[in-house]
C-alpha cells in the first residue's frame, strides 16, 4: 500500500505466526489497514505476524529507502504488567541501519514504546493505540449512552497494535535495514512497518483551530441543514460543525439584545469546526452523503485559507492565552457573579474552563444539561461568581456580560495581547429594586441543584428561587434537594428553597411553597405526570389545602392550563397567586375574567426552566415588601400573597392609582370619580408600548415605535363603578418581541391590580366569568366520575384515609358549584 507520503512495506515474507496467537476471543484487523489516516499492510491467515519469544533469534528486514520516519505496529502478547511485573521491562532492540554506516539502536521496553491491549489505564508512553481519539454520535444511539453522550469524545483505544514511531536523524539518508532483536524476556509481535516519506511527525500534535466553512453553491447552501453538514479527517481529528452567526461583529455589537442571546444560524453555512492533522492530511467537507470538497490541510495551513468553487475555507484563530477574567462591580470594584460569553469577530466561542463552547452539542437536551451554563439562541453563557479562567484567542474578543435586569449589559471589544494573562471588566447597576424594597424571584424552576440555583440566581441578580421537585412518569426530579428551608448566600440576599410543583394532566398543575414536609403523592393519575397505569389519587385542591395547612403558599403555574380544577381553586380560595409566564392573548383574557368576576388574584412570573435554553429569572416576579420588613422568605410570601407584585421579562413597571401602589385599594364614594394614574416602564431591552387595562380593556396607551429604555404615561380616568387597573409593557401595540430562549417568549411586564371600589367593599360579579367557572367546575366532575382511572373501592387504601375515595374527589369540586351558584343567584339545590 503507497499513499503520497506514507508506504507500508510486505512483510509476509518474514512472518511466522497468525491471529490465532492473540487468542480466539480477538478479532484484529489483518490485511490492508488504516490506522490514524496511515496505510498499514498485515498478512493475513497464518502469515500476519513477526512472532518473538525466547525461541526466536533476531529477524533483519531490508528497507533500502530514504524515509524521514519509520511506523511500527506491534504490541506484547499475554503481558505480565498488571500481574505486578516491573514497568520498563527491556523487550528488544530495534536496530536501524542508514546507508551512511550509521546504526540506531533503540531499546523497546514495555510501557514505553510497547504495550499490550488488554490493560485498561497502561497505554505506553511513547506509543499510541491503532485507533484514535473520535466523537460519540452526536444525533442518537442507545438510551444506555445517554450519559456517556454527553462527553462528546471518545478516546482512541487499541483495537490490537500501539504504533511507534522512530525518526530517522538523517533523513537524506537512506535506510538500508530494520533489525528486530528479541531479549527473550517477553512475547511480542510486530505486525506492520510503514515509511514516513514526508519532512513531518506522522500523528498530530498540534491543538486544535477553528476553521471557519462558507458554502459557496446556493444549491449546497439551500439543501443543507443544521444536522447535514461535516468535516472528516484522515490523519488528525475534528469535532463536530456548528454554525456561526449569521450577523457580521458590527452588527452584533450594536444589538439592543445585548445580554440577552442572538438568533440562532439554522443553516448550514457559515459554521466553524476544530481542526487537528498533519500537513499531509485530507480534510473532507460532507453534506450528508455527498462530499463538497476534499482539500490538504497544509494547502490551508500555508495561507491559513483557501478558496474553491464550492467552499471558503479559514482558520480563524493566530495564537491564544490562558487568561484569568474578572468581573467587577463598577460601583464597588469587587467580583459580581453574573454570566459571561466570550467570541471571535467571527462568531467562534470561546467559553470558560469548565463551561461548555456549545451546551451538549447544541441538541435540545430537556433536563439532562441543566445547570452552570445558559444558551440563548446562538450563545452560551457561562455562570460565574465574578471569576473566570479559560482560552482566548490573540487579538480581538468581543465580550457579552449580564447579570439580570437591573445591571447594564456588557457587549464589546476587547484586545488580547501576547503574553496577556489577566482581563477585567466591570458591570454597571442602572436601578437598584432591593433598594426601592422590590424583590425579584422566580415561581418556576426545575431541575437545577440548590447550590447551582443559588449560583445562577446570584449572577442573574435575583432574590429568591423556587426550585420544584415533581414527576414525569418514571423520572422523579430534585427529590434529594428537599429540605423542608431554605438556603442562603453568604450575604442573605439570595434564598433558594427546593419546594414541589404537583401535576395531573387534565385537571391542572400547582406550585407549593414554602413546605416543609413533601405534599403527597407528588403527581396523579398517569402520564406524562404521573406512572403509566396510575390512577387518580388526589385533587389539587387537597394539595392547596396541605400547603396551607403548613403555612404555604398556592401559585396557578402557566396560568390557566391546564384548564380543569382552576376555576375550583379560585372560586373556593385555594389559590395565592396566578403565574403569567408566556405573553399571550389568551392567558391575558383567562387572567382578566377571574379578576372581572370579582377574584383577586395576584400576578407571579416564573420561566418554568427545564433546560439550559431558559435563565433563571428570565420571566421573574417582583414582591414589594414595605420598610417595617425585613426581607426574608416568609415576608416574600406574605407579600406576594397581597398582590404587592408584577412580573417582568425585562422591563421594570411602576404604577400608582391616586398614589395608591399595586396591591392597594382606592375607596371612591357611591358613584365613582376621577383618578389619577401614573406608570413608568424602564428597561434594559427596549420596550414600545406602556398601557392601562382597566376590566380588561385597554384605556390608555404610550408609545415609542423605535423601541426605548423609559416610557412614562400619566392619565385621568373616571371610574363609576368597582374596577381593577394594571399597566402592561411590551413590543410594538402591545405585541411581543421575542426573548430567545427555548419558547421564544416576549419581553413584557405586567403588574398585579390597583382595585377601585366605589362605595364599600371592592366586589365585581361579571356573570359571564362566573357561568363559565362554573361550567369548568362541572366539566372537571364529569371528568372525574366518566374518564379519570380508579382503583376499585375494596382493594386499595388511599393516603387520605377516608372509606369513599369518590367522595374526597368531589367534594372540592361541589364547594365551587356551591360557591358560584350563589354569586350567580343558582339554587345550589341539586
Amino acid at each position: 500500500m503507497v499513499s503520497d507520503v506514507y508506504t507500508a512495506l510486505d512483510l509476509s515474507a518474514f512472518c511466522n505466526a497468525g491471529a490465532e496467537i492473540l487468542g480466539g476471543d480477538l478479532n484484529p484487523p489483518i490485511g490492508d489497514q488504516f490506522f490514524h489516516g496511515l496505510p498499514f499492510r498485515i498478512g493475513n491467515g497464518r502469515n500476519a505476524y513477526l512472532a518473538f519469544d525466547q525461541n526466536r533469534t533476531s529477524v533483519t528486514i531490508p528497507i533500502d529507502a530514504t524515509a524521514y520516519s519509520v511506523i511500527v505496529a506491534h504490541r506484547l502478547v499475554n503481558s505480565q504488567l498488571m500481574a505486578g511485573a516491573p514497568v520498563g521491562e527491556h523487550v528488544a532492540n530495534y536496530v536501524f541501519r542508514l546507508a551512511d554506516g550509521t546504526a540506531h539502536t533503540v531499546p523497546i521496553r514495555e510501557r514505553f514504546e510497547i504495550g499490550d491491549r488488554g490493560n485498561w489505564g497502561q497505554l505506553p508512553f511513547l506509543a499510541r493505540p491503532d485507533q484514535k481519539n473520535g466523537l460519540q454520535d452526536r444525533w442518537s444511539g442507545p438510551w444506555s449512552s445517554a450519559g456517556f453522550r454527553q462527553t462528546e469524545v471518545t478516546q482512541g483505544v487499541p483495537r490490537a497494535y500501539y504504533l511507534w514511531t522512530w525518526r530517522n536523524p538523517s533523513p537524506d539518508e537512506a535506510i538500508e535495514s530494520f533489525e528486530i532483536i528479541p531479549t527473550g524476556s517477553a512475547r511480542f509481535l510486530v505486525a506492520a512497518i510503514t515509511l514516513g516519506l514526508t519532512i513531518e511527525e506522522p500523528f498530530a500534535r498540534d491543538g486544535a483551530v477553528p476553521l471557519r466553512i462558507d458554502l459557496k453553491n446556493a444549491e449546497h447552501h439551500k439543501d443543507a441543514t443544521a444536522q447535514s453538514l461535516e468535516v472528516s479527517v484522515d490523519r488528525g481529528v475534528a469535532g463536530y460543525v456548528y454554525q456561526l452567526p449569521e450577523r457580521v461583529a458590527a452588527d452584533y455589537l450594536t444589538d439592543p439584545f445585548a445580554g440577552w442571546g442572538e438568533p440562532q444560524n439554522a443553516s448550514s453555512s457559515p459554521a466553524y469546526v476544530d481542526v487537528a492533522a498533519t500537513p499531509s492530511a485530507t480534510v473532507a467537507i460532507k453534506l450528508g452523503d455527498d462530499t463538497v470538497e476534499s482539500v490538504r490541510w497544509s494547502d490551508i495551513q500555508d495561507n491559513t485559507s483557501l478558496e474553491t468553487d464550492n467552499v471558503r475555507l479559514e482558520i480563524v484563530e493566530d495564537g491564544r492565552n490562558w487568561i484569568e477574567t474578572v468581573v467587577l462591580d463598577d460601583a464597588t470594584g469587587e467580583p459580581v457573579p453574573c454570566r459571561v460569553h466570550f467570541r471571535s469577530p467571527d462568531g467562534v466561542p470561546y467559553q470558560p474552563h469548565g463551561h461548555h463552547n456549545h451546551v451538549n452539542s447544541n441538541n435540545d437536551t430537556w433536563h439532562v444539561d441543566v445547570g452552570g451554563d445558559l444558551r440563548l439562541g446562538q450563545i452560551t453563557y457561562a455562570y460565574i461568581d465574578g471569576r473566570c479562567q479559560g482560552w482566548l484567542p490573540r487579538g480581538e474578543v468581543l465580550v457579552d456580560v449580564a447579570r439580570g435586569f437591573e445591571y447594564e449589559p456588557l457587549r464589546q471589544r476587547v484586545a488580547i495581547e501576547p503574553g496577556q494573562r489577566r482581563l477585567e471588566l466591570r458591570l454597571r447597576r442602572w436601578t437598584n429594586m432591593n433598594e426601592r424594597r422590590w424583590f425579584s424571584g422566580d415561581t418556576h424552576v426545575h431541575f437545577l441543584s440548590s447550590q447551582g440555583s443559588l449560583r445562577e440566581a446570584q449572577a442573574e441578580d435575583l432574590n429568591v428561587v423556587n426550585l420544584l421537585q415533581s414527576q414525569w412518569g418514571s423520572l422523579f426530579t430534585n427529590t434529594e434537594e428537599f429540605t423542608g428551608a431554605p438556603l442562603a448566600s453568604r450575604d442573605g440576599r439570595t434564598l433558594v428553597w427546593a419546594n414541589q410543583e404537583n401535576r395531573q394532566h387534565v385537571l391542572g398543575h400547582m406550585i407549593l411553597l414554602g413546605l416543609q414536609q413533601p405534599v403527597y403523592p407528588w403527581c396523579s393519575d398517569g402520564p406524562s405526570e404521573a406512572e403509566l397505569g396510575g390512577t387518580l389519587e388526589t385533587t389539587l385542591s387537597a394539595w392547596a389545602d396541605a400547603c396551607h395547612a403548613q403555612g404555604g403558599t398556592v401559585i396557578l403555574p402557566h396560568f390557566p392550563n391546564p384548564n380543569g380544577e382552576p376555576a375550583t381553586l379560585v372560586a373556593t380560595g385555594r389559590v395565592d397567586a396566578v403565574e403569567m409566564i408566556v405573553h399571550a392573548a389568551y392567558n391575558h383574557l383567562e387572567y382578566y375574567r377571574y379578576l372581572n368576576a370579582g377574584y383577586r388574584l395576584p400576578l407571579v412570573g416564573g420561566t418554568d426552566k427545564m433546560s439550559s435554553s431558559v435563565a433563571v429569572g428570565q420571566y421573574r416576579t417582583y414582591v414589594y415588601i414595605p420598610p417595617d420588613e425585613e426581607f426574608s422568605y416568609g415576608s416574600w410570601c406574605r407579600n406576594l400573597k397581597l398582590g404587592r407584585t408584577f412580573l417582568s421579562g425585562g422591563p421594570l413597571v411602576e404604577l400608582s392609582v391616586e398614589g395608591a401602589q399595586i396591591g392597594d385599594t382606592v375607596s371612591l364614594p357611591p358613584g365613582g370619580g376621577t383618578v389619577e394614574v401614573m406608570a413608568t416602564a424602564q428597561s434594559v431591552l427596549p420596550v414600545h408600548t406602556l398601557q392601562i387595562v382597566m376590566n380588561g380593556d385597554v384605556v390608555a396607551q404610550v408609545d415609542d415605535v423605535r423601541g426605548n429604555r423609559t416610557l412614562t404615561l400619566r392619565t385621568s380616568l373616571h371610574v363609576d363603578a368597582h374596577s381593577w387597573l394594571c399597566a402592561r409593557v411590551s413590543g410594538p401595540n402591545y405585541e411581543p418581541i421575542a426573548h430567545h430562549d427555548t419558547w421564544s417568549r416576549g419581553v413584557f411586564a405586567h403588574t398585579s391590580p390597583i382595585y377601585v371600589a366605589c362605595g364599600g367593599d371592592w366586589a365585581m360579579a361579571d356573570t359571564d366569568g362566573l357561568q363559565y367557572m362554573l361550567t369548568l367546575v362541572g366539566g372537571s366532575l364529569e371528568y372525574i366520575r366518566h374518564l379519570s382511572p380508579q382503583w376499585p373501592s375494596a382493594k386499595v387504601t388511599h393516603h387520605h384515609g377516608e372509606p369513599d375515595h369518590q367522595a374526597f374527589l368531589e367534594r372540592p369540586f361541589r364547594e365551587a358549584q356551591d360557591a358560584l351558584r350563589a354569586r350567580l343567584g343558582i339554587s345550589t339545590k341539586l
